[in-house]
């Protein structure tokens, strides 16, 4: 007997809820979408948050920005929650020689690595949790185009302020 095939979120209705309950508290400016480019495990497209973390934001963040932004894809899986949600990058969208550099933290198909292990993901947390590090990803990425740092960091800035005093307007906007 064939059963007719179910998308994640009908199996589990509370678990969408929890989804976008902690997405638009992390990262209001994303929009749900059920179809997101073939993937039938949807997910939500669109402008990141430049600051979601706990801790306080640099104060000159925004110099350091001036308006350039992070727009994204986070595309669950249809097993959504068993395996872990894959954030890509719209725009900007780095470069195939940005892809080949493990410096950079981007995997070979465009998608973001954001966990170092496998066992990383358990589950347990919202697929928001994985624009908190997209979001820091984007701010060492402009480190990183920008010529401020060589690499990026191995636990990245959601919870580490070691690279707060590099966010300073840029030297060809201040005059």
């Amino acid at each position: 007997m064939n059963l007719p095939r179910i998308r994640w979120w009908e199996a589990h209705p509370l678990r969408l809820a929890k989804e976008q309950r902690a997405m638009a508290e992390v990262a209001p400016a994303l929009t749900w979408t059920e179809e997101l480019f073939g993937s039938s495990g949807g997910g939500w497209v669109g402008l990141c948050p430049a600051w979601p973390f706990v801790r306080p934001q640099p104060s000159k963040l925004d110099g350091f920005l001036l308006g350039r932004g992070f727009t994204i894809q986070v595309r669950l899986s249809p097993a959504h929650p068993v395996v872990a949600p894959t954030v890509y990058p719209v725009d900007p969208e780095p470069d195939l020689w940005v892809r080949t550099r493990q410096a950079w933290h981007v995997l070979g198909d465009g998608g973001l690595c954001l966990l170092r292990e496998t066992l990383d993901w358990t589950a347990a947390e919202p697929a928001a949790e994985l624009v908190r590090k997209a979001a820091a990803w984007f701010l060492e990425y402009l480190l990183l185009t920008d010529g401020v740092i060589e690499e990026m960091t191995r636990d990245g800035i959601v919870d580490d302020d070691k690279l707060d005093h590099l966010f300073v307007p840029r030297r060809e906007e201040v005059a």
